[in-house]
């Protein structure tokens, strides 16, 4: 069990993880458990989620610290009745990631699936703290020109106006809507909270480009795809996103953890940014950390740097009392890290 800070609720406490199998509830399950705590994870299959149980959360599972529960239909106002049952946090972080270009299919799941946790939380006096992963993309896009400073009230109203318009909903709009869905989502925690007034802390974590080491090779790993195909030479990821800020999902989980546990911790948006870059820049990196590796590609033309902004004095104020690190994590860790886990080299 790791020491520190005096959490909100003791070690041995129950703590509801949406979305398990994904790769940074994992990682936040993982911190959860080797800081003593008992995890309840849920899942839409229990079948194809079965390797948590079997493998990286086995010996969790032997004892009764980690359990799976089954919600298959986020749609259901009642999706989440039974999984808050005698939990003293909850970690909302699963989110629809198919970047299906019609908002019907997207934007009323994910702001009901928010709505529907929060209402059942509310209904079990148990639950003490809410943390809700949202993402840079509910504040802002990453478009040429584009020098909006991220602050509490910002948001992206520019994928928003786009989910509204009407049809064709042609392929190019999928991540305008994803967009629009993580905005309206964490408006609606938001609202929830100064509407409802809850008798829980509520909290929100917004990641950018999150890579670092994928715990199984079952898993999903989102952006940290990005790694093992720049090492293969596959260039085709560069057309999602022109630039980014970089940021190890180690950090984005232990900024979980300070969201859930820490009592002074309240009402808080923090942003989960590490460090400003392009594809060149991970390119460098990959080509500096392994330099007989004649597969990595050279430089690409007319990169351009992110232009967006935030403040991270409170998140680097957090990983320092939860995890004693000065500050992010560098891009170059999280890539060797990343690799490291895959075994690729």
């Amino acid at each position: 069990m790791t020491s520190g800070p005096t959490p909100a609720f003791p070690p041995g406490s129950w703590i509801l993880v949406t979305g398990v199998t994904g790769h940074i509830a994992s990682h936040v399950t993982s911190q959860l458990l080797r800081r003593g705590y008992k995890v309840r994870g849920t899942v839409r299959d229990l079948t194809c989620a079965s390797w948590l149980i079997d493998d990286l959360f086995k010996s969790a599972a032997v004892t009764g610290n980690f359990k799976l529960t089954l919600v298959s239909d986020f749609g259901d106002p009642n999706a989440f009745k039974d999984a808050v049952k005698g939990v003293s946090a909850i970690a909302h972080i699963a989110t629809p990631n198919n970047f299906d270009s019609d908002p019907s299919k997207v934007i009323p799941v994910t702001v009901g699936a928010a709505t529907s946790i929060l209402e059942a939380a509310v209904s079990e006096p148990s639950v003490k703290r809410f943390v809700y992963t949202s993402s840079v993309a509910a504040a802002a896009t990453q478009r040429p020109g584009n020098h909006t400073h991220v602050g509490r009230d910002t948001w992206n109203n520019w994928a928003i106006e786009i989910s509204n318009a009407p049809p064709p909903y042609e392929a190019s709009r999928g991540s305008a809507v994803y967009s629009a869905a993580k905005a309206k989502a964490e408006k609606a925690v938001w609202n929830f909270l100064e509407e409802e007034k809850p008798p829980f802390a509520i909290n929100v974590v917004s990641p950018f480009a999150t890579i670092g080491p994928v715990l199984n090779p079952n898993q999903p790993g989102a952006t940290s795809l990005w790694i093992k195909e720049l090492l293969q030479g596959d260039l085709s990821s560069t057309n999602i996103v022109p630039n980014f800020y970089t940021v190890h999902v180690h950090d984005v989980a232990l900024l979980h953890i300070a969201a859930l546990l820490d009592p002074e911790v309240n009402g808080c948006r923090l942003q989960a940014w590490a460090e400003p870059a392009n594809w060149n820049d991970l390119l460098r990196t990959l080509r500096k950390l392994y330099p007989n590796n004649t597969s990595i590609a050279s430089d690409i033309p007319n990169e351009t740097n992110i232009e967006l902004t935030t403040d991270t004095t409170e998140c680097i104020c957090l990983l320092k009392k939860w995890g004693d690190q000065d500050g992010f994590k560098t891009t170059e860790e999280a890539v060797q890290d990343t690799i490291a886990h895959w075994k690729l080299v």
